[in-house]
């Protein structure tokens, strides 16, 4: 029988072009725990990102995670996004 392991979501969008769209899709996913653990921090971290990638319509998600998540949380999903941005 042959195996293969999926990659993570994060592996894939490091492997594309990282568009906005596909950041979006991202965002969405954690935001709804669709295919993914739930992860509000997540959420705001790759809804930052397709910001950043010209998606704008992700600022709104990110404002509304952001309303549910601590100051300390926020400041984690920024890091987390400053990260993802320096190492692709």
């Amino acid at each position: 029988m042959a195996r293969f392991e999926m990659a993570s979501p994060e592996m894939a969008a490091a492997g594309q072009d990282a568009s906005g769209d596909v950041l979006f899709q991202l965002g969405m996913m954690y935001a709804t725990g669709r295919d993914v653990d739930y992860d509000l921090i997540a959420a705001h971290k790759w809804f930052n990102l397709a910001v950043q990638r010209g998606k704008s319509e992700a600022a709104q998600y990110r404002q509304e995670i952001a309303l549910e998540l601590s100051h300390a949380e926020v400041a984690e999903a920024q890091r987390a996004a400053r990260e993802w941005m320096r190492l692709h």
